[in-house]
């Protein structure tokens, strides 16, 4: 376990001790296991540390609503601790888009990117969200429009504390264009064609923002492309990586 901020994460370091360093950041809802399909076939000849995102898995929840630039900011204090510069980073969905904000920060060799969300959603609010919003601005309405939200809310929206309730809504409606424009690493984007939590055309956008990148879009595929074409996207990494 590593403290930080007064929380405990749980974080997996094994593989090569002297091996080239990859931290893996799963997507929100998730856990270590979920990056560890494309994290063991490496085990051989890289450092391999896959954590438990605050809130998730076996770590703490944060005590307050961390922002995307926190998580990033725990994930480098993490690092120095074990004494890892420069790292290779993958990230899908929330992971991807903390790794963003990392690379645009510090110092990284290179990042694969899946399904990564950047910018703030552009979905319309539903009628029922839209009739919400006004309820929780009319004197003593504002706690029954929560309830209600909480219930016909997203599946992630309504699993969640109410701290982690609040740092979703802050991740959904942060837009971090401007830190991405500031990496210059080498970069690369999978993404799947049917994702209907990101769209893919923000994966072409995604590309033209980041100077040095690369891009393979999974046909049939969804916001898991990279598990449902997984000897694929390890073939991708184990390449990219070297």
């Amino acid at each position: 376990m590593f403290k930080y901020r007064d929380i405990n994460i749980n974080y997996k370091d094994y593989g090569k001790k002297d091996g080239n360093a990859i931290v893996y950041l799963h997507g929100w809802g998730q856990n270590i296991e979920m990056m560890e399909p494309i994290a063991n076939p490496l085990e051989k000849s890289n450092r391999l540390i896959i954590l438990d995102l605050p809130g998730f898995g076996a770590s703490e929840e944060p005590k307050e609503v961390w922002s995307i630039e926190d998580y990033a900011d725990m994930v480098h204090e993490l690092l120095k601790e074990l004494n890892v510069e420069k790292p290779n980073m993958i990230g899908h969905s929330f992971g991807g888009k903390i790794t963003l904000m990392y690379a645009s920060k510090y110092e990284v060799n290179r990042i694969i990117l899946l399904a990564s969300p950047y910018k703030k959603s552009t979905k319309k609010p539903s009628l029922k969200v839209r009739i919400l919003k006004k309820m929780k601005n009319i004197p003593g309405l504002g706690g029954i429009a929560e309830k209600i939200k909480s219930k016909m809310g997203s599946t992630d929206y309504k699993n969640a504390s109410p701290t982690m309730r609040n740092i979703l809504v802050k991740h959904v409606n942060t837009d971090i264009v401007e830190d991405i424009k500031k990496i210059t690493c080498p970069s690369f984007i999978i993404w799947g064609d049917k994702d209907d939590a990101v769209p893919v055309s923000d994966a072409y956008d995604l590309e033209k923002i980041i100077k040095d990148s690369g891009l393979t879009i999974y046909e049939g595929c969804t916001h898991y492309a990279y598990l449902e074409r997984l000897d694929k996207t390890n073939a991708i990494i184990a390449s990219f990586m070297k």
